[in-house]
């Protein structure tokens, strides 16, 4: 059994969101039924009675609505507390199975999240360095292909532990960062965008020389 305290949090945000929404749909088809009530005409009252019916149908039977939810002998939906409390003391919490008797709750753990890590290195593979399709034939050039786009991946993770940031973010900021040509009277000038503090950063940590302000001047 394993607990993580970032994703109980999510799960307890998460939770508290539906359960808003929840108490809101209720709260909807509670006024709508009193409105039905308060109506002389007995037929129109059981038109209106059979849409709320449908409604609360439609509550009960939703997916992510419908699981904290019980029906009362009325026939009424009210939100089950129980099955609520029951759902938070698991957050968080997950179960690992293992083949391997011999391997300690850490080990477990660890090959766990190792196996996390792999897969998000195949998905960067394929998504983010565009490993496939590949328009190779050659059997050499499809390995130095592989290859590259292997130590491309090592260079993103290699940055993300230093930065402490996502690749993604780090690419953000770095692609923000553009070289315009200036022409004028005196003559041209090729200068780069004045960098953030965040940029700056980013090649501090990185300890990479950031682009000089003027790249070419060129009086006239």
């Amino acid at each position: 059994m394993c607990h993580n305290p970032d994703e109980a949090l999510r799960d307890r945000v998460k939770r508290d969101e539906t359960l808003a929404r929840l108490t809101a749909e209720l709260e909807r088809i509670a006024a709508a039924r009193a409105r039905t009530a308060t109506r002389k005409n007995a037929q129109r009252r059981d038109v209106e009675e059979a849409a709320h019916t449908k409604a609360e149908c439609a509550l009960r039977d939703h997916r992510t609505l419908g699981r904290y939810l019980r029906q009362t002998t009325a026939g009424r939906l009210v939100i089950d507390r129980a099955k609520i409390a029951a759902e938070a003391r698991l957050d968080g919490k997950f179960l690992l199975s293992t083949s391997d008797p011999d391997l300690t709750a850490e080990d477990v753990a660890l090959g766990y999240k190792n196996l996390l890590e792999a897969e998000r290195g195949f998905r960067d593979l394929k998504s983010t360095l565009e490993l496939r399709p590949v328009f190779h034939r050659l059997a050499h050039r499809i390995r130095a292909h592989v290859l590259l786009c292997w130590l491309a991946l090592l260079l993103i993770r290699v940055a993300e532990r230093t930065t402490g940031h996502t690749w993604r973010r780090i690419a953000l900021e770095l692609g923000r960062v553009h070289e315009v040509t200036l022409a004028g009277d005196a003559g041209t000038v090729t200068q780069t965008t004045e960098l953030t503090d965040a940029q700056r950063g980013l090649f501090r940590a990185l300890n990479i020389a950031p682009p000089p302000r003027i790249t070419h001047l060129h009086p006239a």
